[in-house]
């Protein structure tokens, strides 16, 4: 009977902790309570710091040109990153927020070339906001 109960508790923690990594994955940071966000004022700084090295130019990675608010609406040659006021639906924060299942698909990679280190949680929540806000 011992270890029925050990098969049991065992199934149980794992679904736990299934259900645990899904919820995770599935949480988007908050929005910052900032008002009227622009891509030009707010946004762009954080993209010229942290994704232009390697989302611009003549081979920008993935087609995805983020230097102009333009650039990062049309998406990539897979498709849109960006769902101006739904950012539940926008891959571009769950890229930055490090929320993909894959991680190749975080931004910026965790081990790139040039050194740039991850978003801070401060401009995670600005660039969810200014998705909410309808990605002016």
């Amino acid at each position: 009977m011992v270890p029925n109960k050990l098969i049991i508790l065992t199934v149980a923690a794992t679904f736990a902790v299934a259900a645990a990594v899904l919820a995770g994955e599935s949480k988007l940071p908050p929005a910052t309570e900032k008002q009227n966000i622009t891509y030009a004022t707010d946004i762009k700084p954080i993209f010229d710091a942290s994704c232009v090295k390697c989302h611009s130019g003549d081979k920008a990675k993935a087609r995805l040109h983020m230097d102009t608010r333009e650039g990062v609406l049309k998406g990539t040659n897979h498709g849109k990153v960006v769902t101006p006021g739904d950012p539940d639906k926008s891959l571009l924060v769950k890229a930055v927020a490090h929320l993909t299942k894959d991680p190749e698909a975080w931004m910026p990679p965790l081990h790139n070339k040039a050194g740039i280190k991850p978003l801070t949680q401060a401009e995670i929540e600005l660039i969810t906001a200014w998705i909410k806000q309808g990605a002016n």
